[in-house]
């Protein structure tokens, strides 16, 4: 079965990321803010995990 986030645009994956990075840098712990942002796009929580990883590797803003 084919992955999901695979098929998203990377605009929209940094877009996801960044939320991630915003909620946990506000103080949501990682796996409930993981829930959070992807019932705020429409994913799964696989899809966002790696989407996160892709940004961490990636240096995505805010990180890079």
């Amino acid at each position: 079965m084919s992955d999901r986030s695979d098929r998203l645009t990377e605009e929209f994956r940094k877009e996801v990321f960044l939320a991630l990075v915003t909620v946990q840098d506000g103080g949501t712990p990682v796996a409930q803010s993981r829930l959070a942002v992807a019932a705020d796009f429409g994913l799964s929580e696989p899809d966002v995990r790696r989407i996160e990883r892709e940004g961490i590797e990636a240096g995505w803003p805010p990180l890079g």
